[in-house]
C-alpha cells in the first residue's frame, strides 16, 4: 500500500534463517513489530538489512535451501536524493519505485540487483542509505566511537559540512601521494642509480642498432636471394637464352609469325585480331628478355654481403626478443626509456616540484579546514539545544549536551577532534558519553539524535529493541517520541515494551508455528482487538486477565488521539 510517508512498502523474504516465504506489507508512520523472545522479529530485520546490502554470508540460509532472498520495495516521491542516486548508478526509477533485493547463495556467492538489474552490494548501500537507516539493538554502542560523532555532526549540518569535508578528502589523499611520492624520490637514491644505467644502456642499444621500420623484411628477402645466387643465375640465363639467346629462340619465331600474319592481313582484314594479339606478344617477349638480362647482371655471389645480412637480422633478433616483437615495438620501447630517463636524470626538479605542490595543497587544506570548523562551531550550538530538547521529551529534561571540538592535526574530515559530552545531571559537569550514559539513557540519547537526523536525513529509521533496559515512565515518553517521529517519517520498531508497542500507528506480531516438523516464522497485521491480546500479554498478563485487557484499551485510546 501506498500513502502518507509509506516509503518502506514491502518486504519479501524467502529461505532467511527460519523464514520460508514472509510477505510483509509495512504501513505508513509508526509501526511495531512484537511477539515473544525467539520469536524472529529481529531475524525480520536482518533480512532487511540484508536487502540494504549489508555484509551476509551462507550461514542465514535456511536449512534445506540453497539460496535465500530478500527484496525491498520503497516509494521514492518523498526522497528525489535517492532516485537521483539511483539514475547516477544507471537504474531509472519509474512510477517513483525502487526494488532492490539481494540472493545470497549456499556456495558463497551473493547477487544484488536494483529495479531488477544487477547492482554492486556498494551501489546498493549507497542508494538504500538515502533511504532508510536500521539501528540495531547494539548500535547504541557506536556513539561511544568518538571518531563517528564528527561524522553525525556533519550530516546534520547538511550538503556545506559534506561538500567541504569532500574536498578536504580530495586535498589529504593528494597531499598523501605528492608526500610518499617525495618520500620515494628521497629514500631510493640507489635504487634510481640503478634504474639509471639500465636504462641508459638499453637506450644506447636500441639506438646504436639504428632500426628502419620493414628493414628485417627486406634484408630477409635479399638474405634469400644471396644464398641462391648461383641457383638464380643459372635458371635466369636459361630464361633469356630461351627468349632471344639461341637459334630459334622465342623473340624470332614470334617475329617471324608476326610478320607472316601480316602479309595474310594484307589478303585478308579479317585476322587483324590475330595480328595484333602476335604484335603484343612479341613486344612482350621483348622486354621479358630485357628485363631477364638486367636480373642477370644484378645476381651475383656476394659471401660478404650475406655475412653482413645475416649479423644485422641475428642483431634485430636479439632486440626483439628484449624490447619488443616487431621494430616498431622496440621504437617505441626506446621513446618509454626515453621518458623514464628524463624523469630519473630530473629528480631534484621533481622534487623542488613536489615541495611547491605539497604547500599549496596544505595551504589549500587548511583553508577547506578553516571554513570547515567555523562552519561547524556555528552549527553545534544549535544541534546542541535540539538534542536536549528531544532529550527532554524523553525524561531527561535536566541534561546537559554539548559538542566539544578541539583543533587536531588536518586529516580527511577537517582539522577537529568532536566529541559528544553529556551530564544527565544538574549541577554536575560535563563527561564523554562513555563514562556518563547508563544504557538506558545510551538508547534515549541514540533516539534523541535519530529523530534530530531525521529532519534532515533519510525517511524511513527502523529500531530493533532500543528500548533495553528502560521501563516505566521512560518507556511511556519513549513511545510518545517514536509517535511523533512516526508524524515525520517512517519509523519501524521492534520491541517488548507495551507502553511503546501501544502508541503505533500499525502493531504486527511475528511468531513461530510448527508445520510438516519445520518450524516458521510467521507475521500478521492486528486488529484492535488482536491488539488488545498482544498489549495484555505484553503487560505479563494471560488473556483472561480483565485489568491488564483495561490498561492496554487505554493505552490504545490514549494513544488514538495522537495518531490521527
Amino acid at each position: 500500500m501506498r500513502g502518507w510517508w509509506a516509503m518502506l512498502v514491502e518486504l519479501h523474504i524467502r529461505d532467511f534463517a527460519l523464514i520460508d516465504d514472509l510477505r510483509f506489507e509495512v504501513g505508513p508512520g509508526f509501526g511495531v513489530l512484537t511477539g515473544e523472545t525467539g520469536a524472529g522479529k529481529s531475524i525480520i530485520v536482518d533480512a532487511l538489512s540484508t536487502a540494504l546490502g549489508e555484509r551476509t554470508g551462507p550461514e542465514v540460509i535456511r536449512t534445506g535451501a540453497e539460496k535465500c532472498v530478500v527484496e525491498a520495495v520503497f516509494d521514492t516521491s518523498d526522497s528525489p536524493a535517492a532516485a537521483k542516486a539511483a539514475g547516477q548508478y544507471g537504474f531509472e526509477v519509474e512510477d517513483d519505485t525502487l526494488v532492490v533485493s539481494r540472493e545470497i547463495a549456499r556456495a558463497g556467492r551473493s547477487q544484488a540487483r536494483v529495479n531488477g538489474r544487477v547492482a554492486t552490494a556498494s551501489a546498493l548501500r549507497d542508494i538504500t542509505s538515502l533511504l532508510i537507516d536500521v539501528h540495531g539493538q547494539h548500535e547504541h554502542q557506536s556513539l561511544l566511537m568518538v571518531p563517528l560523532h564528527v561524522r553525525i555532526l556533519d550530516a546534520w549540518i547538511g550538503e556545506d559540512a559534506t561538500a567541504l569535508r569532500s574536498q578536504a578528502g580530495d586535498l589529504h589523499s593528494q597531499l598523501q601521494a605528492l608526500r610518499e611520492e617525495r618520500e620515494r624520490l628521497q629514500t631510493d637514491e640507489r635504487e634510481r642509480a640503478r634504474l639509471l644505467d639500465l636504462y641508459q644502456f638499453q637506450l644506447r642499444e636500441i639506438e646504436a642498432a639504428r632500426l628502419e621500420e620493414g628493414e628485417d623484411e627486406s634484408l630477409a628477402a635479399e638474405r634469400n636471394r644471396l644464398a641462391n645466387a648461383e641457383k638464380l643465375y643459372t635458371a635466369a640465363s636459361e630464361v633469356h637464352d630461351a627468349l632471344t639467346g639461341a637459334e630459334g629462340c622465342a623473340v624470332d619465331r614470334l617475329s617471324e609469325a608476326a610478320r607472316i600474319a601480316q602479309r595474310i592481313e594484307a589478303l585478308d582484314p579479317s585476322i587483324s585480331a590475330i595480328t595484333e594479339s602476335l604484335a603484343t606478344a612479341l613486344i612482350g617477349a621483348q622486354e621479358a628478355a630485357g628485363a631477364i638480362r638486367s636480373y642477370i647482371d644484378e645476381v651475383e655471389a656476394n659471401p660478404a654481403r650475406l655475412e653482413h645480412i645475416e649479423e644485422r637480422l641475428e642483431l634485430i633478433r636479439l632486440l626483439k626478443r628484449k624490447y619488443g616483437d616487431t621494430i616498431a615495438d622496440i621504437v617505441r620501447c626506446a621513446a618509454e626509456l626515453t621518458g623514464k630517463l628524463d624523469g630519473l636524470t630530473h629528480t631534484d626538479e621533481r622534487s623542488s616540484e613536489l615541495a611547491a605542490s605539497i604547500q599549496e595543497r596544505q595551504s589549500r587544506l587548511a583553508d577547506v579546514c578553516a571554513q570547515l570548523t567555523a562552519l561547524r562551531n556555528q552549527a553545534s550550538r544549535a544541534f546542541e539545544k535540539r538534542v536536549e530538547a528531544d532529550l527532554a521529551e524523553l525524561a531527561m529534561d535536566k541534561t546537559r549536551f554539548e559538542v566539544s571540538i578541539q583543533p587536531c592535526e588536518p586529516g580527511p574530515e577537517g582539522a577537529d577532534s568532536i566529541e559528544f559530552l553529556l551530564s544527565p545531571n544538574l549541577g554536575e559537569p560535563v563527561k564523554p558519553l562513555a563514562r556518563i550514559a547508563s544504557g538506558g539513557e545510551m538508547s534515549r540519547i541514540m533516539l534523541a539524535l535519530k529523530s534530530v537526523m531525521a529532519r534532515a536525513e533519510v525517511p524511513v529509521l527502523v529500531f530493533d529493541e532500543i528500548d533495553t533496559g528502560i521501563g516505566g515512565l521512560t518507556a511511556q515518553v519513549l513511545g510518545d517520541k517514536m509517535a511523533s517521529l512516526g508524524r515525520k517519517c517512517q519509523v519501524l520498531c521492534v520491541t517488548h515494551l507495551p507502553q511503546i508497542a501501544g502508541k503505533a500507528r500499525n502493531h504486527y506480531s511475528v511468531g513461530k508455528i510448527v508445520a510438516d516438523g519445520r518450524t516458521r516464522v510467521q507475521l500478521r497485521a492486528l486488529s484492535d482487538g488482536d491488539r488488545v491480546a498482544e498489549l495484555a500479554r505484553m503487560f505479563g498478563a494471560d488473556e483472561t486477565s480483565d485489568v491488564a485487557a483495561q490498561h492496554a484499551r487505554e493505552i490504545l485510546s490514549v494513544a488514538g488521539t495522537g495518531n490521527g
